[in-house]
């Protein structure tokens, strides 16, 4: 997570999406992405949390650093060069290449899912604080 979050290193944050500006909507729809990750896990059979609490830290510290990597650092290089459909297709691209080691070939396509809205958002309110919610949200869940 924080070798991750380091690829945002001197970045401006309202460059990254982190400015301060309308927090608690964002913070709220940041809940709301976190739901819409868990509808699989809530459609699976016996639906519990698979990660152990121990784990809770490192959930958390790798689904900043990814978001800070991807929807931030990446997201706002690919949209300087190309505009939002190569920053929001580049970063879902590179996200889902990523995670091909540690996520079985099946599970794939739901990664790429998580990560197209993830950019979308990020697009839609120039925001990475609902996208760093939602994913801490769906990897302690999942």
């Amino acid at each position: 997570g924080a070798a991750l979050g380091a690829v945002a290193l001197g970045t401006p944050a309202d460059r990254l999406g982190l400015g301060t500006s309308r927090l608690g909507l964002r913070i709220l729809g940041g809940m709301a992405l976190g739901a819409v990750l868990l509808l699989p896990a809530a459609v699976r059979s016996g639906s519990v949390p698979i990660l152990p609490a121990g784990l809770a830290f490192a959930a958390v510290a790798v689904s900043i650093g990814e978001e800070l990597a991807f929807r931030g650092a990446l997201y706002a290089a690919l949209h300087e060069v190309g505009g939002a459909p190569l920053a929001i297709i580049g970063s879902t691209a590179l996200w889902t290449a990523a995670h091909a080691l540690s996520h079985p070939p099946a599970f794939l396509g739901a990664v790429a899912a998580a990560g197209l809205l993830l950019a979308l958002w990020r697009w839609a309110c120039r925001d990475l604080v609902g996208p760093v919610i939602g994913h801490m949200i769906a990897d302690l869940a999942l």
